[in-house]
């Protein structure tokens, strides 16, 4: 596999409103390399949400090319899409959106079995992960009897659960408090580099760019280089 899983190559979107055609994007390139955590910051409005979703496979282009893995997937039909987000790309999201009635393990199994993938290595990797993510001894609970800390780990775990190419965090950290969010996305850090995946991250925590390898601000349909701040 490519040590750069996801670019983006000229990318153009836009939206009516009402009468006008709004240009979200008109010339976006982007590339996201293995080992690598990346945050995309930007004002509410500024299109966070529609470059997460075009890089995630969720929402297609008017023109440009989105390449995972080698493949353009700008022109694929939506059960092919659906085929790169189950087995290419992780997602994390600021809520966990967990299955209510699911325990712990059964969140990650879930994923496997829905790849139709499911057996003994996949039952080994469900341990692996949430020995990982601090969570082994709570395999066996309810989403209701985690607290909202341990809830996003769960689903930190579940979007490696596939062993993913690339991963995509939208706001993974906006419920909760500043101590929470260092430790979430030192998780995300953590498995990015050991995995060696290439991660994206869209937030406004400003706690979690000193952890990011680089920042990017979306400004008027560009994404802009930003200086990395150091922690404090």
């Amino acid at each position: 596999m490519s040590e750069i899983p996801l670019q983006l190559e000229n990318i153009r979107k836009s939206f009516q409103d009402g009468d006008r055609e709004v240009d979200i994007f008109h010339s976006l390139s982007f590339e996201a390399k293995k080992g690598e955590l990346i945050a995309v910051v930007g004002p509410s409005g500024s299109g966070k949400s529609t470059f997460l979703s075009i890089a995630g496979a969720l929402l297609k282009p008017d023109n440009g090319r989105v390449i995972v893995n080698g493949q353009d997937i700008a022109s694929f039909s939506e059960k092919e899409r659906s085929r790169v987000r189950l087995q290419e790309i992780g997602f994390i999201f600021q809520t966990a959106n967990l299955v209510p009635f699911l325990k712990v393990k059964d969140q990650l199994k879930l994923v496997k079995e829905l790849a139709s993938n499911w057996g003994k290595e996949a039952k080994g990797m469900v341990q692996e992960l949430l020995n990982s993510v601090g969570l082994a001894h709570r395999l066996n609970h309810y989403p209701h009897q985690l607290s909202g800390g341990e809830r996003q780990r769960v689903a930190i775990a579940r979007a490696f659960m596939n062993d993913p190419d690339i991963i995509l965090a939208d706001e993974p950290t906006a419920s909760l408090d500043r101590e929470r969010s260092v430790e979430i996305v030192q998780l995300i850090v953590k498995e990015v580099k050991e995995k060696h995946k290439a991660a994206i991250i869209v937030t406004h925590d400003e706690a979690v760019l000193p952890f990011c390898d680089q920042i990017f601000t979306l400004d008027r349909g560009k994404l802009i280089f930003r200086e990395r701040v150091e922690e404090k």
